[in-house]
């Protein structure tokens, strides 16, 4: 009774499904084309996003592999490359339907990559890889579902897979190679998090999903899926007409591909487009150019058109205008009208442009203007937008930067010459980056950035006996266990008898993710002195370093008579910078009641989640003008085993250092406001003014 559930929920019929004809598009256009990208589909919880890509694999042609190739070669032009070659000029043929492999969150980098028997090759000298995920879904679909929550190494490889269509494996001296062509499908609920703006620059189209409103919808799904629930092969078959006719057209469409011209002038106007929006690199203009002959070939037309155009800038360029972690995907409708209404971008206008024809014939000299859409570089050839861990994502905006509208802070903080008035003098307000802060001593927690932890990757800090399977290896070690034991095990050649007892793994040390908790003062006398804007646009700072590293944050905030937590622990830092703009000021300080929630807040986290590490950030002027200052002893007692920095906000002349004496009570650090920007802030302000 308890499987036949999961089993009907992955033959559910893409047919079937009632509305989201944006994400059906989609993915029905990776089917077509498989340079198109992949598809990543954003979305609240319940809205069918996974039934929809698991009925997706039953759409695609069926696959002709070489019997007992692991890796799914075509018998057509098999790999050289395969590890489980050579196959010969003329290998047998089978056929079996295309796979759907799904990556699952907690997977390794051994499932995905696949990985060397390591200990066969120690104990008996035999060279095995075991192929992974990535191998299984070749020539199929890869399905990563809350791909926001894989850990950012794990994305980087998939998507290095999928834009190259190759797996390197590379470890222990030994270079293993294959094949890994496969449409990626990615779900994700952005409130338990984002992607990084370069990841998701890398998934070819996006998709928005949310609930139905429409009463009538809404009753047809449930109708229909009641009665898929009832009789799942009855349901199918009522639905197995329509399931296979629009395979057929999805496998002619992808013969018709090749036939599908893209002249020069909409060329041009794709790259206007993207130009216009203003988005980073040419993935975009790649990926936009790959789904608009796709539609076209999709459609039955022969040459790629203004509203081919149309539909594949919808799906590829919102979320690539998203640079600042605060910012929401989207992409202004009128504008894109505009855009591809108006005439071609051509040198010799034509007098009479017609949008349904993308502005008429082409007088481009070239006879020849379509370029390859069968070679090529593909997707990868774009360059990221950014790298590395502390280079933050910036924002383009002519909105006004402050504490309530980051957008445009990190950006201008990178480049301040992007800046709409050259002679506005720099805002302290906007969000920078912020000096490190990290939990002292040695961690065990979720992979992240910023304090030392004890990870699977990272640099070697030691070995040990190992817990389970062996996977990353100590070799010198493991030598060092086996060497005074070769007489009495009858070593006799140069090799060395290693039993499995040797075997020692690689203790790695790298970065943590923690849970930053803010405790901010919202009390009447931040905002008595003007001094709100400041604290928030701290807060935004530390909020999108705390994104950067890949943290989970929290916040709590104290006034009037009480504290109220105003964002349990989550890792959507967008959700906390929203809160923060609606933050309400006023009223005493109960400074006493702001860190005895945090220490409720933490003690629970701590049941959840044991090994992620808290790192709580106080952010005041020390003024308790609520309980009494036997009160705040007692609270900062409970958060003694916590590490804390308090950021002290007090300003003016006279300064009575009581954000210090409260450092001191946690047994924290205390940083004035003013010094929270990596440099300094003065440096921060002087090189803005510099810049503009």
């Amino acid at each position: 009774m308890l499987h036949r559930p999961v089993k009907a929920a992955r033959n559910y019929p893409f047919t079937a499904v009632v509305g989201l004809d944006n994400l059906k598009l989609a993915l029905i256009l990776n089917a077509v084309s498989p340079r198109t990208g992949g598809v990543l589909i954003r979305g609240e919880k319940g809205t069918a996003k996974s039934t929809v890509v698991r009925a997706l694999a039953a759409l695609l042609p069926p696959v002709a592999v070489v019997p007992g190739c692991r890796f799914s070669c075509d018998p057509a032009g098999p790999d050289p490359g395969c590890p489980d070659g050579p196959h010969g000029a003329d290998p047998t043929s089978s056929v079996r339907p295309a796979r759907l492999a799904e990556l699952p969150v907690g997977a390794s980098e051994d499932r995905l990559i696949g990985s060397l028997d390591l200990e066969r090759a120690l104990t008996e000298g035999v060279k095995a890889f075991d192929p992974g995920l990535l191998a299984a879904a070749h020539r199929g679909v890869l399905y990563v579902d809350e791909v926001n929550l894989l850990h950012d190494h794990l994305v980087d490889l998939l998507l290095d897979a999928a834009a190259l269509g190759m797996c390197y494996v590379e470890r222990d001296a030994v270079s293993v190679r294959h094949a890994a062509r496969f449409i990626l499908v990615g779900t994700m609920n952005p409130e338990e998090g984002e992607l990084r703006p370069q990841l998701l620059d890398r998934f070819g189209l996006t998709v928005e999903v949310t609930a139905s409103r429409d009463p009538e919808e809404r009753a047809e799904v449930v109708r229909r899926r009641l009665s898929f629930e009832d009789d799942p092969e009855g349901f199918a078959g009522r639905w197995a007409g329509e399931e296979k006719n629009l395979a057929a057209r999805i496998a002619e469409a992808r013969g018709r591909l090749r036939e599908v011209d893209l002249p020069d002038a909409a060329l041009r106007k794709i790259a206007t487009v993207c130009a216009a929006f203003g988005v980073d690199g040419m993935r975009a203009d790649l990926i936009t150019a790959h789904a608009a002959v796709a539609h076209a070939a999709w459609r039955g037309g022969t040459e790629v058109t203004a509203e081919d155009i149309r539909e594949a800038v919808r799906l590829a360029l919102p979320h690539r205008r998203r640079r600042d972690p605060f910012d929401a995907p989207g992409l202004d409708e009128s504008e894109l009208d505009e855009l591809l209404g108006g005439p071609d971008p051509d040198p010799d206008p034509d007098p009479d442009p017609d949008p349904d024809t993308d502005g008429g014939p082409d007088t481009d000299p070239d006879p020849d203007p379509r370029p390859d859409t069968d070679g090529g570089p593909g997707p990868e050839a774009g360059p990221d937008s950014s790298s590395g861990p502390d280079s933050g994502p910036g924002a383009d905006s002519d909105s006004s930067g402050g504490a309530g509208d980051p957008a445009q802070g990190p950006r201008a903080m990178r480049d301040p010459g992007r800046r709409g008035d050259a002679s506005e003098a720099p805002r302290t307000d906007e969000p920078y980056r912020v000096r490190p802060l990290a939990v002292p001593g040695l961690g065990t927690g979720s992979p992240g950035r910023r304090s030392r932890a004890r990870t699977s990757y990272g640099r070697i800090s030691g070995s040990r006996v190992p817990l389970g399977r062996l996977t990353s290896p100590h070799l010198t070690a493991t030598l060092r266990a086996a060497a005074p034991y070769q007489r009495e095990r009858g070593r006799t050649g140069p090799g060395l008898v290693v039993r499995a007892g040797d075997l020692r793994e690689a203790v790695r040390e790298g970065r943590e993710g923690n849970l930053v908790l803010f405790v901010v003062d919202a009390s009447g006398s931040m905002a008595a002195r003007q001094r709100m804007g400041a604290v928030k646009g701290a807060v935004l700072s530390l909020l999108l370093d705390a994104y950067q590293r890949r943290d989970k944050v929290g916040l709590v905030t104290f006034r009037g008579a009480g504290a109220e937590l105003v964002l349990p622990p989550t890792s959507s830092v967008e959700a906390g910078a929203a809160r923060l703009r609606a933050l309400p000021t006023g009223g005493r300080t109960p400074l006493a009641e702001g860190l005895r929630r945090a220490a409720e807040v933490v003690r629970v986290e701590r049941l959840r989640d044991p090994s992620r590490r808290a790192l709580l950030v106080v952010v005041t002027d020390g003024r308790a003008t609520s309980g009494t200052d036997t009160d705040v002893l007692r609270a900062a007692a409970l958060l003694k085993d916590v590490a804390a920095v308090v950021v002290d906000c007090e300003s003016g002349p006279v300064r009575l250092g009581l954000a210090v004496r409260l450092a001191a009570r946690l047994g924290g650090e205390a940083v004035r406001l003013e010094r929270l920007a990596a440099g300094g802030l003065r440096d921060l302000v002087r090189e803005r003014r510099k810049a503009a």
